[in-house]
């Protein structure tokens, strides 16, 4: 039960600041419009990637970007959602798992240099997308790792295709009690608001601006506020503001992507590494015994000082317990 208060309470904050956002859009429409047009304009293309070795894999609807690092055993990396999130949060953590194995870190459709189609998002477009790199790209029986809502898409894949998958590690994932409800007509009417050309837009403006970005990581996704440097939310910025990205964002934060997963968890029939921050907000340390009581084998890490993103904010101690966990599975 505190589990989903807190998810409510996550929800409804998240919300109060888009409908604040939604607001300011409907004081004046020139003004937004305008505003909306500069924003467009002066926001810079991503950086190019200085680790790992780029590749573009082409999909069906668009093309999905990825770093190929290191050499070995397949390990598939998957970021989270929100604000600006794309693979390069698994930068340090990809690097020191290169050491011992093949790594993939992927930007999901939507996100960082990925395609960014104005289309319908949902589950299943990212659950298809997963199950097709592992077959396309990696081709070998991988480690699939995700944190947050990719999670559910992760183990939707590792359930849908075993054979694909030899282990699953899931960062603080959500589909069990946070993220896991259809969308409902508040989550609709939310929807619709913010795909408007220009409120909608103003509001995600609101939502992607610095000083939001910064409340973001230092509240909802970090636990110690001294890892959000400059870098970190320059970053998070452009990659919020890069054309297209509104539009995942949107399906985001109105639920549309939602993937609830107790049917799939109770035929999980691969081994489950669960890896939760003590501070993670939503879904918070608690939810953690919902995932133990439906897989008791499963294994669980609990990383201090940490909030809901324990690969980017402690890598090599998240390295040191995923290698462990890797090391026991079966040939």
């Amino acid at each position: 039960m505190a589990a989903r208060t807190s998810d409510e309470e996550q929800k409804r904050l998240r919300r109060k600041r888009l409908v604040r956002g939604l607001l300011l859009g409907s004081a004046a429409v020139g003004i937004p419009a305008l505003a909306n047009a500069l924003i467009a304009r002066s926001s810079r293309p991503l950086r190019t990637s200085t680790w790992g070795r780029s590749h573009r894999y082409a999909w069906k609807l668009g093309e999905l970007a990825f770093q190929r690092l290191g050499s070995g055993a397949p390990v598939v990396v998957v970021h989270a959602f929100g604000p600006g999130h794309d693979s390069e949060e698994w930068r340090p953590a990809a690097e020191q798992l290169a050491e011992t194995h093949r790594v993939f870190a992927l930007d999901l459709l939507g996100w960082g240099r990925s395609s960014k189609p104005r289309i319908q998002y949902d589950s299943e477009i990212y659950i298809q997308q997963l199950a097709d790199f592992l077959e396309d790209v990696v081709r070998d029986r991988a480690v699939l790792v995700a944190a947050g809502l990719p999670g559910a898409y992760a183990l939707q894949t590792a359930v849908d295709h075993p054979e694909r998958v030899r282990g699953l590690g899931l960062i603080v994932p959500s589909g069990l009690d946070t993220h896991a409800d259809e969308p409902d007509r508040g989550d609709a009417l939310l929807y619709r608001a913010l795909r408007a050309p220009i409120l909608g837009t103003s509001a995600l403006n609101v939502y992607t601006s610095q000083a939001a970005i910064v409340r973001y990581l230092r509240r909802e996704a970090f636990a110690a506020p001294d890892r959000v440097d400059a870098a970190r939310v320059e970053h998070h910025y452009r990659s919020s503001h890069q054309a297209g990205a509104h539009v995942p964002l949107a399906a985001y934060l109105s639920g549309y992507l939602n993937h609830r997963v107790d049917e799939a968890l109770a035929r999980l029939d691969v081994p489950l590494w669960l890896a939760w921050g003590r501070q993670a907000k939503s879904p918070p340390i608690e939810s953690a015994d919902l995932w133990l009581r439906q897989v008791p084998t499963a294994e669980l890490e609990v990383f201090e000082e940490c909030g809901n993103l324990p690969h980017a904010e402690v890598p090599a101690a998240f390295c040191q317990q995923l290698e462990r966990f890797v090391s026991q599975l079966p040939e």
